[in-house]
């Protein structure tokens, strides 16, 4: 179980550490068009560390009520897939200045959410609840996404 906890929790890391670093809140961020109803930035951070941290509980939950290697993979692939998706986003947005290709790239995040919520529960339904917020936050964080696009869309490059 240690080696779990311990894999979960820099999984977790990584997560919250690449969006930090891809995360630029410069003057072309802070030019654009927001809705006025957009959480302050600084509620971003720990928002993300609360979710990614409850995610890596469901991980080590789910693995270690799962029995046999076809589960374990089952749970690895979830959480690879996530980890992909949720990596993606960031770059998109702020690296590359392009909300609307963030916007495209939100399904794909909200259904790997999605995924983990249903394909956790049969493991653990403590799991499956504890990723349930990551799944309304990854929602509201599209419908922001989408009310920036559709404000800024003649700005964007």
């Amino acid at each position: 179980m240690t080696a779990t906890i311990i894999v979960a929790v820099l999984l977790a890391l990584i997560l919250s550490a690449a969006g930090g670093l891809l995360t630029d809140i410069g003057p072309w961020y802070r030019n654009l068009k927001k809705p006025s109803w957009q959480p302050p930035d600084w509620l971003f951070g720990p928002a993300w560390t609360l979710i990614l941290g409850m995610a890596a509980a469901a991980g080590v939950l789910s693995w270690t009520h799962a029995h046999g290697a076809s589960a374990h993979w089952r749970i690895g692939i979830l959480f690879a897939d996530n980890f992909v998706f949720h990596l993606l986003w960031s770059p998109l947005f702020f690296k590359f200045r392009r909300p609307d290709w963030a916007l495209i790239e939100v399904p794909f995040l909200w259904f790997s959410i999605l995924a983990l919520v249903i394909g956790l529960a049969p493991y653990s339904t403590l799991a499956s609840w504890l990723v349930a917020p990551y799944l309304v936050w990854v929602s509201f964080a599209a419908f922001l996404n989408w009310t920036i696009v559709r404000l800024n869309k003649p700005a964007l490059p």
